[in-house]
């Protein structure tokens, strides 16, 4: 064979591999899926705007092909999803929507598009709301047993509980920045540590140091306890001398920050709660709790939720110089302000009457993740 024929016999073999490599990646690359979770926004025709949970709002673009099944509320099997019409979707609906991403990148054509409606989750999130105020426990953990799948939580520095966890248990993790349920995500047991706050939701025994968590959601936030050094109402911005670390911190309000001031008679009563209660002889009826002190089961924990509704809401306007406050907050990076969540004043008896500031701080853990509870919807 001539050297011109074995050069067109080389480039006609290079040209076979070359194609047989191009047909068999072409064939083993999948399409590109899209995949969308919002709000319906708003419907016209047969595209669907979506408020995307993250990033910019897209169209939805429902083909005759197209699946469109609702699920119940609460449900995570897409095998409980029931076929319904496009004419069945309203505005304010979940929605998740997965397809082909759209030539112009603003929207999917969807090939599967699962509704939870609006009415249903309104409803789910109420019941929700109202478990997790009768059953649900929170404080900042103290201890882990891996093993047991067993953490320990303080509710007040005087009383704890062991929040015991299953296979069955659910697990969310607030978002670094909120301690809003909405915000918190799937999670799971070896990410809780010490000195995180926690709330479980469960049934507890019949002494009331035990729960068994059905599920629990937890996440690593800040305390402060100290005396306000100046307060900046136009920029909304606190500075605080925190009597925890011994270092001044500045902290900022947001339009999420919840703000509270303790009556004189609360604040007694939450005093009272700090010192603790005397120990009861074994067999002896629980001592009623004192004036002003949070309710709870007889002889169980505070139930420091409810009392958290009872606090009048305040103003960054009406702090002042001198005043005691507690803080729950953003951890903070830097001299950059850490983002207020919850806010207490009035607070004064109750630092005096605990022997270090961080004990009381952490009266505030077991309110401020109760706001919120159930207003997940679906995650």
């Amino acid at each position: 064979m001539g050297q011109r024929s074995r050069l067109a016999a080389g480039l006609a073999l290079w040209v076979s591999v070359t194609a047989i490599t191009w047909a068999a990646q072409q064939q083993a690359a999948p399409e590109p899926v899209a995949r969308k979770i919002g709000a319906v926004k708003a419907i016209n025709g047969q595209t669907i705007t979506l408020k995307a949970d993250s990033g910019p709002d897209v169209n939805i673009i429902v083909q005759d092909s197209t699946r469109v099944a609702q699920l119940p509320a609460g449900q995570t099997d897409l095998k409980a999803a029931v076929p319904i019409q496009l004419k069945d979707v309203q505005v304010g609906d979940r929605m998740l929507a997965r397809g082909k991403p759209g030539e112009d990148g603003q929207s999917v054509v969807a090939s599967l598009v699962i509704v939870m409606k609006s009415a249903d989750l309104a409803q789910k999130q109420q019941h929700d709301r109202e478990d997790w105020q009768k059953r649900g426990v929170g404080g900042i953990v103290t201890g882990i047993d891996a093993s047991g799948g067993t953490v320990t939580v303080s509710v007040t520095p005087t009383y704890s509980i062991a929040i015991k966890t299953s296979p069955k248990t659910g697990f969310l993790r607030y978002a670094p920045d909120s301690i809003k349920f909405s915000d918190a995500r799937h999670g799971t047991f070896d990410q809780i540590k010490a000195g995180d706050q926690l709330r479980a939701r469960g049934d507890r025994s019949e002494d009331g140091k035990q729960v068994t968590a059905e599920e629990i959601v937890s996440g690593s936030f800040r305390n402060i306890a100290g005396t306000v050094t100046s307060v900046d109402a136009a920029d909304n911005t606190i500075h605080v001398m925190d009597l925890i670390t011994k270092k001044p911190v500045l902290v900022k309000v947001t339009s999420d920050s919840q703000l509270r001031k303790l009556t004189p008679q609360m604040a007694q009563g939450l005093a009272m709660l700090l010192k603790g209660r005397p120990e009861r002889p074994e067999g002896a009826p629980p001592a009623p709790a004192p004036a002003g002190a949070p309710g709870g089961r007889p002889g169980g924990p505070p139930d420091l939720q409810r009392m958290l509704g009872r606090v009048p809401a305040v103003n960054v306007a009406d702090l002042q110089k001198g005043d005691a406050l507690m803080i729950v907050s953003t951890q903070g990076e830097g001299a950059s302000p850490v983002s207020v969540i919850t806010l207490l004043a009035g607070v004064e008896p109750v630092l005096t009457a605990s022997s270090n500031a961080s004990g009381a701080a952490t009266l505030l853990s077991g309110w401020n993740m109760s706001a919120s509870m159930g207003d997940a919807g679906s995650q």
